[in-house]
């Protein structure tokens, strides 16, 4: 092999990895998940009849009102969800499977001064534990700032934080609603 062949083979190697350095420094936000689950003393069925309404999220500490349409028909079943603070979340239900006791949906809309987030998709499983359930709710999204560096309150750590104590705050409120404390 001459000099001149295996110069431009190292020279192109080198570009590759320089380009590949750039590529990496350049990433935007990473997809971030959450899960949470809570223990209720109750079947999976009382659990669910909660639950399993998109319609109705009265359960839920931060949710002053939810209006909706569709019943719960993936695709077609919507719920717009008034705050108690005032803002305005819509959401879309994607898949319903009462037999298996689980739901999904995404949002549509919400201001991420309300919910720092973009392109936020949930779950909802109850999971049948004898006499007791298991409610696990898990989602992922990216932070509210689709950009590199962004404001502290738009970030992935708030991101995080935000959409972990809301699925916290829910489940300890399910749970005392299901089981009547």
């Amino acid at each position: 092999m001459s000099f001149v062949v295996a110069r431009r083979g190292f020279l192109a190697a080198l570009s590759l990895a320089a380009l590949a350095s750039s590529a990496a420094l350049a990433h935007g936000p990473s997809r971030q998940k959450v899960t949470e689950t809570i223990e209720i003393a109750a079947p999976a069925e009382k659990v669910w009849a909660i639950v399993g309404n998109f319609q109705d999220l009265s359960w839920l500490p931060p949710v002053a009102k939810t209006e909706g349409t569709g019943d719960n028909t993936p695709d077609k079943a919507t719920r717009h969800i008034t705050l108690k603070n005032g803002g305005e979340i819509d959401e879309l239900l994607t898949k319903y499977d009462a037999k298996d006791f689980s739901l999904a949906y995404r949002i549509e809309k919400v201001d991420v001064k309300i919910l720092p987030v973009n392109n936020y998709s949930s779950t909802i499983t109850v999971k049948p534990q004898g006499d007791k359930s298991v409610v696990e709710w898990r989602g992922a999204f990216y932070r509210g700032f689709p950009n590199n560096d962004p404001p502290p309150e738009l970030s992935d750590e708030a991101a995080l934080k935000a959409v972990g104590d809301l699925y916290k705050a829910g489940l300890v409120s399910l749970k005392a609603k299901v089981e009547g404390k």
